[in-house]
């Protein structure tokens, strides 16, 4: 299936290049010029990527992001913005967002951050070449049937960057999977914040951790909300550490 963005810019003359050049990428892509508008379509679904001005007619992207984040949107958002502080980039990661790049940008470097939260995702870069599909003559293989998942077991797939825990999927957004996943690998160890800054953002990355806290503080709601048999604890001045629920006799 194509990889869709959304673009959400309510400025014709950035709008329109930005348009043709993901649409060059083999992107499908839907742009609207207003925050309403870009709710409404990413609840819709089919929706991969946002690109995500702030400056937006009627609603702060700011909110549009974190409302789309609250509905359950687990796709990459990059935000597209003039403000270039510090502060307002700590502010839109604290939000939901994935990435941040400030106006004026290179569209070379926005495609390029657009194919690595893809790689993330584990979603194809660019649309498949046609002349590059499998052949059609072959037999199709017969699915295994699922096994049923224990009611409160937890799973969590890396190559389909997807987490359950019994039947239920959790909505997690590219970065909160990271975050579960490094610790899930590390299960029962205290895995440093520093590490998880590497791993997770960049080794390079000089902003605020108060990033870091806040997707740890989302993700360990949202396991709680789901009644997940693990615990998400803080171990103070050191890191963090995933560890199976004790259940009470």
């Amino acid at each position: 299936m194509p990889v869709r963005l959304l673009i959400v810019e309510d400025d014709d003359a950035i709008a329109a290049p930005l348009v043709r050049a993901v649409q060059r990428e083999g992107y499908d892509v839907d742009r609207v010029a207003a925050g309403q508008p870009a709710i409404e379509r990413v609840a819709g679904g089919d929706v991969d990527l946002v690109l995500l001005d702030l400056g937006l007619p009627d609603l702060d992207g700011l909110d549009v992001c974190r409302r789309i984040r609250a509905d359950g949107f687990a796709g990459g958002i990059v935000i597209l913005t003039a403000r270039a502080g510090e502060l307002d980039r700590v502010v839109g990661l604290d939000v939901g967002a994935d990435d941040y790049l400030a106006k004026p940008f290179s569209l070379s470097e926005l495609l390029a951050r657009v194919r690595a939260l893809l790689r993330r995702a584990h979603r194809p870069a660019v649309v498949t070449d046609p002349d590059e599909a499998p052949a059609t003559g072959a037999a199709p293989v017969a699915p295994v049937p699922p096994v049923a998942p224990a009611v409160d077991a937890f799973r969590l797939d890396r190559d389909a960057r997807r987490a359950w825990v019994g039947g239920s999927e959790l909505a997690l957004t590219a970065k909160e999977f990271d975050v579960l996943a490094l610790l899930d690998e590390r299960r029962g160890a205290v895995v440093t914040r520093e590490d998880l800054m590497a791993r997770v953002w960049d080794e390079n990355w000089f902003g605020s951790t108060k990033t870091l806290d806040t997707t740890v503080g989302r993700l360990r709601q949202k396991l709680q909300d789901a009644a997940a048999p693990i615990r998400l604890d803080t171990v103070r001045g050191v890191g963090f550490r995933l560890e199976d629920s004790v259940v009470d006799a």
